[in-house]
């Protein structure tokens, strides 16, 4: 796994865990798109303003109706017949709607590009970080989970950026313009019409306090479902050989039950904030409604500015019903970036240092008292390598055996820096593992698993993954020192030939060939086998043997073996029990001496012979 560039709005080292709310971590995130931000927000500023002249210019016609000579249009510009004002009219509400449909399209290609932006950098720097975190802090969470932060939380964090923002400037700025016009035609009647504010204000606070939590859940509910969704389709096979179909729906419906009902108690919470909403404006509208009346028939206040007063009292107070949905939307979104925000918080541990292997790597390995404990497990703290040393000469092929749970595929995890030994260390051509960036590293590496993962697409792809440049000669060369080109050739589309997801397309052995030529084309000075052999079958085991004495050739390799038949012809073997190294020398100096190796030697020839017969 190679360095991954950093996402331009994500520092190498991720910023440590907060308590602050999740709207002030959000702003702190999308700090470089300040700019266009501010832009966004100056358009739905000014489409604001050109929203509520409309209400103003009714206002003035009534004027020039009522008054004629004397209305506002007269004094400013001069026009005496009452026709004429109202074209005058005309023409500015033509001018103020063609200004506020203009802003209002500025305003959604601001607010809608910016949120495309961050989700796109939100997912991709969530997506980068989770590769550079190591593999235990991974194995707790289900993979479903995390596809649900990577997509679903994005998205509902991208859908309050596109519409809640936006909203949320236009409720404020429409209080405020609408209040200035209250102010200036009737103090009284502002302060009246504005007193239902307050509740509206005290109302969402304390239904935001109450959604907040609701919503949390919510979120891991989806989680949830996505998680059993993801297990169950990578386990189709298993679901169906067991016929536990009818038991997976089962298990899907319980927990997309639990989501419903989830965002069934959120919705009920949500939904009764409208109707709280509603009696505060039925409140204020009446009272200007009848005050305003009373003033207007008293001639205290004008005709004109007594309708300029009922229209803004209804576009002062009726937005405010969008308040319930703004509010759900900005739950589900923040929500939503706490957990974005919570995964780009957990620290990577593993850091790639500074120096590079001088070239050509040739391939020294050494441990030297290395110990490791998971951290992350349920087993956390417990050694699994205890005090470990190892010396591999460059070129020569060691292998390690032992028991399950001896610790054997840990000390790949470690030289591959997919972890750090909890002491000890670890070199590679004298070069300490933390030191070396982990390009450098792992570009000197060849890594071939156990459980082989083949990415849905063709042969080439796949083989070529660690080489993505290689030529096709290059690729069919390794293919035919894996001993899979014969196969490979036999297929009808070649190399071109699709694997499908994981693999499913191939068998097992051609799984394991495909593998071992995607490390051989990587040419790398150091060979890790993690139990290559030991789920194939008798005929592909041998072609694979064959392959490794040619690839291993000059080459240093470690094979982690199950099969001691496999590893007798190593330069040294090294039995590995309860993480310590309890025996080490060739294979006959082993079986010579009668140990723990001698043991499991003796063991895997009765079960041969037992078989055979």
């Amino acid at each position: 796994m190679p360095d991954v560039p950093a996402s331009p709005t994500a520092a190498v080292t991720p910023p440590v865990a907060d308590e602050a709310s999740p709207l002030r971590r959000l702003i702190r995130y999308a700090e470089p798109h300040r700019r266009s931000a501010r832009i966004a927000a100056t358009w739905s500023i000014a489409n604001k303003i050109f929203d509520i002249a409309p209400e103003l210019l009714i206002g003035v016609a009534v004027d020039v109706v009522v008054r004629g000579e004397g209305s506002i249009v007269s004094d400013v510009f001069g026009v005496e017949d009452r026709f004429h004002q109202l074209l005058v009219l005309a023409a500015i509400n033509l001018f103020v709607w063609i200004l506020e449909s203009a802003t209002e399209y500025l305003a959604a290609v601001g607010w809608r590009s910016l949120a495309q932006t961050i989700e796109h950098e939100a997912r991709m720097d969530a997506y980068t970080h989770v590769q550079r975190l190591e593999l235990g802090a991974l194995e707790d969470r289900e993979t479903g989970d995390l596809l649900a932060v990577l997509n679903d939380d994005v998205n509902q964090m991208e859908r309050f950026l596109d519409v809640g923002a936006n909203d949320i400037i236009l409720t404020v700025m429409n209080v405020i313009l609408v209040g200035i016009v209250f102010v200036v035609i009737s103090p009284l009647l502002a302060v009246l019409a504005f007193l239902p504010i307050p509740v509206i204000a005290l109302g969402s606070l304390r239904f935001q306090k109450r959604l907040e939590p609701l919503y949390a859940t919510v979120r891991e509910k989806a989680g949830a479902v996505a998680g059993v969704l993801a297990n169950n389709l990578a386990g189709l096979a298993t679901i169906k050989s067991f016929t536990a179909e009818d038991r997976e729906v089962a298990r899907i419906s319980t927990a997309s039950l639990e989501y419903r009902d989830a965002n069934r108690i959120a919705i009920r919470v949500s939904s009764a904030f409208v109707p709280l909403i509603r009696m505060a404006i039925l409140a204020g509208f009446t009272t200007t409604l009848v005050i305003g009346g009373k003033a207007a028939l008293d001639g205290r206040l004008e005709v004109g500015a007594f309708s300029v007063l009922v229209f803004m009292t209804q576009r002062l107070l009726w937005p405010l019903t969008q308040l319930g949905e703004v509010l759900d939307l900005y739950q589900r979104g923040m929500a939503s970036t706490r957990r974005i925000l919570d995964l780009l918080d957990v620290p990577a541990r593993i850091v790639g240092g500074t120096d590079t292997l001088a070239a050509p790597v040739a391939g020294a390995v050494r441990l030297d008292g290395v110990r490791f404990a998971y951290q992350h497990s349920q087993a956390s703290g417990v050694e699994v390598l205890r005090g470990v040393d190892l010396d591999v000469p460059a070129g020569e092929t060691h292998a390690i055996v032992g028991p399950t749970g001896a610790g054997k595929s840990t000390l790949v995890k470690l030289l591959l820096r997919l972890e750090d030994p909890t002491a000890g260390a670890i070199t590679l051509d004298g070069a300490a593992l933390p030191s070396l960036r982990l390009e450098s590293l792992r570009g000197a590496l060849g890594y071939v698993a156990q459980d082989v993962f083949l990415f849905s697409g063709t042969i080439r792809e796949n083989v070529a993954y660690g080489r993505p440049g290689a030529s096709d000669e290059e690729v069919r060369g390794a293919l035919a020192a894996a001993e899979a080109l014969t196969f490979v050739d036999g297929l009808p589309d070649g190399l071109s030939t699709l694997v499908g997801e994981r693999g499913m397309r191939m068998s097992g052995g051609q799984r394991q060939r495909l593998s071992l030529a995607r490390a051989i084309l990587r040419d790398p000075a150091v060979l890790l086998l993690d139990e290559a052999t030991a789920a194939v079958d008798t005929e592909t085991e041998a072609a694979i043997q064959r392959s490794l004495r040619t690839v291993s050739a000059g080459r240093t390799t470690i094979v982690i073996a199950h099969r001691l038949s496999t590893v007798r012809h190593a330069d040294r073997i090294h039995v590995l029990e309860a993480g310590a190294v309890v025996e080490s020398g060739t294979h006959d100096e082993l079986v010579a001496a009668g140990g723990r190796y001698a043991g499991l030697w003796a063991v895997q020839i009765g079960e041969a012979v037992t078989d055979s017969a």
